[in-house]
């Protein structure tokens, strides 16, 4: 009978082995939250398609950010949805918006919680898109000084760091020259550098009730068979002044992960997006995977891609999990 030379199950044999040479680690460090607030007061409204996620109140949303802390997540990040959209978003860039209302309330209540703002138009047009809108094209030029207002309106009003999302040419580096000439110069940026025009997204749209009323984002978000292009948008807005950079979705383009991870000497971050968080939430109702198990699956394979921080609305849940 033969017989190995060489026995990999010897360091497979328990749990306590198994965790002694365990290459990736995950950790609630790795977080980052998403949440999404709204005008009101003692609002909490389920997200139907993300079941456990809420449009909050500023109440309603310190309190979640308490918890979120006491779980030993450092950050989250605010998604807003304004009373009023119009053409040009103007609720973004307002210093009475509804996420620098959000900014204040948590850093007054928790000043050691980072506070991440997502930057971009889309939730706060009437039309839905991500800038200005003439004869039915995205305006690029024009709507970076829209952004650059945005991120600026964020950084006043005491948010940390600020995440631009929209995909414009351009707006890394219109972001960095105005938060710079206004006082701003220690506020980081993390980008979303390679983010795809994705199938995934279909659940964040209902929740930050930002799905474009005409056409699509394809003009602006990257086409997801491309790898080399991913590399061409990082490498710009890091020349541009991004601290962080993003990859997003996370789950399908863990080779781009991967490859920024090993191309950059920066910060990479992942965004476990709606679609694929309720692809597990589905699956687990259903009884055809174990949700928890799949969950903390899928998270372990987004870090060890090469993500240092995850954006994720699994980030409580999961969190509850590794602390046991």
């Amino acid at each position: 009978m033969y017989e190995p030379l060489y026995r990999p199950r010897r360091l497979r044999s328990s749990e306590t082995v198994r965790r002694m040479v365990r290459e990736t680690t995950l950790s609630p460090d790795n977080f980052i939250y998403p949440l999404f607030v709204t005008h009101g007061r003692n609002v909490k409204k389920e997200i139907s398609s993300m079941p456990g996620n809420y449009q909050q109140s500023v109440d309603n949303l310190v309190k979640d950010c308490e918890e979120t802390f006491r779980l030993g997540i450092p950050a989250v990040i605010l998604f807003g949805i304004p009373e009023h959209k119009d053409e040009v978003g103007s609720e973004a860039y307002s210093d009475e918006g509804i996420v620098q209302h959000a900014i204040k309330a948590i850093k007054h209540k928790m000043p050691d919680l980072v506070v991440i703002t997502d930057v971009c138009l889309c939730e706060y047009t009437s039309h839905g898109h991500c800038g200005i809108i003439k004869h039915g094209v995205v305006q690029n030029d024009e709507t970076l000084d829209l952004l650059a207002r945005e991120a600026v309106s964020h950084a006043k009003a005491g948010a940390d760091m600020v995440a631009p999302s929209d995909m414009m040419d351009g707006r890394v580096g219109a972001i960095r020259e105005a938060l710079d000439q206004t006082g701003f110069s220690q506020t980081p940026i993390m980008a979303y550098a390679a983010k795809y025009a994705s199938g995934f997204y279909g659940p964040f749209r209902e929740a930050a009730e930002s799905t474009p009323q005409f056409g699509d984002r394809r003009s602006y978000q990257m086409d997801p068979p491309n790898r080399r292009e991913a590399i061409r948008e990082v490498t710009l807005d890091i020349e541009e002044g991004a601290d962080i950079v993003m990859v997003k979705p996370a789950l399908s383009y863990l080779d781009i992960i991967r490859e920024v991870k090993d191309n950059f000497n920066l910060p990479v971050a992942a965004y476990n997006v709606s679609g694929e968080y309720s692809m597990v939430k589905a699956g687990a109702k259903l009884g055809w995977i174990d949700g928890d198990r799949v969950m903390m699956e899928i998270l372990m394979s987004i870090r060890r891609a090469g993500a240092d921080m995850i954006l994720t609305y699994h980030a409580k849940e999961a969190a509850r999990l590794i602390n046991g």
